[in-house]
Order: structure tokens, then sequence, then C-alpha cells
């Protein structure tokens, strides 16, 4: 199999102010959900999304600026800012650090081959890998390789982004099957993008902003019915009132679905809910990161992860779920294994035409 480039990304020109008028006169014209999505996706045309939703890279002069506006943070001031994307070099080197954006930003398309669900890297790695506490690849990239513990072995950069194909791309519902093979140029490209992005950073030094921070436990029990009227709340408007996402009327993927089969799977890190519930307090909602207690994101953690999901891409052959419950997942604060509503959480979607990826010998993780 060809391991095939996108085409290569030139650099955004100038916004002209008279789109914004003219996607804001189409706007006033829907309501409801239906303004929600036509909002996404006219902003996104036209080039007037903020990053955080197009995972498109601001200049670093916009984001000094931004921070200055909101009065700064003095954790925020101390944090690493990435280069902006217009010193990515005009040369070959560029050009895969290109590539390896687009693949970030858009992998479906421009990975297809490997994507099996409707998401891309920069649904979990905000703003296009660089937004600090949501796992920024200009934290991860200088700490590899680096031994791991759930798969006990040294993991090369390129082992880690293989695994994410694996679970949170759910590569074995993919067109091959399974994630790029090793050497592929998807690899290189990505790695590419993450080694620029780190320019100045220390090799073998965790950064401030790294992973998705840390989160105290909740003074309650996380609770899934809290947790599905903080959702109702809070992030049904963009994720749908049954968390499947929303596509503008391109088919294109403008919220990611959050359960289902067209979600992460059961391998996928995302589907513990501590991990989660991190994501959820320094991230959400996209607008107000840190609107939520600490106890609404447990619990909205809890209610998004209780949902049916693709299948651990382990569970091939014999490996029943509650083989794979104590062989990787039964230290895991979450529902794999479970009964929530009578359904047990972890067979996944079957499907005749759904391949599934080599068994490794690895804990979750993606």
């Amino acid at each position: 199999m060809s391991n095939k480039h996108p085409s290569d990304i030139p650099p955004r020109g100038e916004t002209d102010p008279s789109r914004g008028k003219t996607a804001l006169r189409a706007i006033l014209a829907v309501g409801g959900g239906l303004a929600l999505v036509v909002l996404g996706s006219l902003l996104v045309n036209f080039g007037l999304a903020p990053s955080w939703l197009t995972g498109a890279t601001r200049d670093q002069s916009e984001a000094e600026a931004a921070a200055q506006q909101s009065g700064g943070d003095t954790q925020q001031a101390k944090l690493f800012t990435p280069p902006a994307e217009s010193t990515i070099p005009d040369d070959d080197f560029g050009k895969s650090v290109r590539r390896g954006m687009a693949i970030f930003n858009d992998t479906g398309t421009n990975a297809h081959d490997f994507v099996g669900n409707d998401l891309s890297c920069s649904n979990c790695h905000l703003d296009a890998g660089r937004q600090a506490f949501s796992a920024p690849m200009w934290a991860a990239y200088p700490v590899y390789p680096k031994y791991r513990g759930k798969n006990k072995m040294v993991n090369t950069m390129e082992d880690r982004i293989r695994g994410c194909f694996t679970y949170s791309m759910n590569a074995q519902g993919s067109p091959s099957g399974g994630p790029p093979p090793y050497g592929s140029d998807v690899y290189r490209d990505l790695q590419a993008y993450f080694f620029w992005m780190s320019k100045g950073l220390p090799t073998g030094e965790k950064p401030e902003g790294a992973g998705f921070g840390k989160i105290d436990k909740p003074a309650k029990e996380p609770s899934r019915q809290r947790g599905e009227a903080v959702f109702a709340q809070n992030c049904a408007v963009c994720h749908g009132a049954d968390g499947q996402g929303q596509k503008d009327i391109n088919g294109k993927v403008v919220f990611p679905p959050l359960w289902g089969p067209n979600s992460f799977n059961w391998g996928a890190g995302m589907h513990k809910v501590n991990a989660a519930a991190a994501f959820i307090k320094h991230n959400m909602p996209l607008s107000e990161p840190n609107k939520l207690t600490v106890q609404e994101a447990w619990d909205v953690a809890a209610f998004v992860d209780s949902h049916p999901r693709p299948n651990d891409p382990r569970q091939i052959g014999d490996v029943t779920v509650k083989d794979a419950v104590d062989k990787w997942h039964h230290n895991h604060q979450g529902f794999y294994g479970k009964e929530v509503d009578g359904k047990l959480m972890g067979p996944g979607y079957p499907s005749s035409d759904q391949a599934s990826a080599p068994a490794q010998n690895e804990s979750s993780g993606g």
C-alpha cells in the first residue's frame, strides 16, 4: 500500500471583512440547532472561525495580544508559546511541517486510509495541538523516546502516534483496517510538525501545560444523572443532544461525536473518567474553559464515558470483555466491562466489513 501525502497547504491570506457580514446575515435567517451548524460552517469556510474550532494556529503576536486583553493569567504567563505559523520555513522541511499540520487538523481527509471514525487529532489536542492542558504536542515531543509502564517498553514518538491512530482514531474501522504502517510518511510529517512546534524547549523535561493538567477529586462520587443535566446545559449545543456531534451542509464535521460508532473506541485514554474530567475541566465548554466546577467536570465525564462506543481493538479472537477487563482495564476509572442501564459496556459495534487491528501487548491509551 502506498502512502499518499495530502496537498501542500499554502499560508493563509488576509481575511476580507465583508465576508464576516455576509456570514452573519446568513445566520440570522435560520434558528435553533441548525443555526449553530450553519454558523460553524460559514465561519470555517470564510476563515473567520476561532482557532479552537478549526484547529488553525494563530500568529504569536495575536496570541500574546489576546492574553494581555484578558488580563493575563500568572499560570498562563509561565507556559511555553509555540512558534507562529508564519515562521514555518519555505523549504522542503516546511512542506513536511505543513503536511503534518494538515493531517493533524483534518485527519479523516489527509490520512483517510487509517481513520475509522469522525474525529481529528485536533479534537482533543486543541488549537492544532498548541493549547496547554489539552495534551499539546509541543509538550509531548521533547519527552520521547520514553519508557511507558502501560506497555512495559520504551516508546518512540512514532509508537505513540500509532497508538493514537489505533485507539482514538479507531483505525480498526478504517479502509486499511489498521493504523499507518511503521515508516509511513504520515508519521514522518506529523513528527516534523511536532518537532517544529516544540522549538526552544529542552529535551527530556516535561513542561508546564503538558497533558490534560491536574484535577482534584470530586466531593461526591461522579454521577451520570447529574452529568446528564450538565451535558444538556453546557455541551449539547455543540455535540448534539444525542452526543453524535454536528456536521455542516457539506458533511464536514464541525463538532465531534462523543460516543457511538463514530467516536473513539474503548481502548482510547479518553474513555477513562479521570482523564476525560481533567480535559473537560481545563478546556470545556470551548468558549468558556474552566467554567464547570470540579464536581460538574467529573459528573459530565461519567455521563459521556458511560455510553457505547467501538470495541477495544485488542478484543480479537477469543478475547472477551471480561478477559480485557482483567488484562487491560482492571485499574481504570471507567465503565468498560460494567452494566449501564442493563447494557454491558465493551462489546462495541461489530461490522462484517470492519477489520481488526493486530493484537498488541498494550494497556489502553490513545
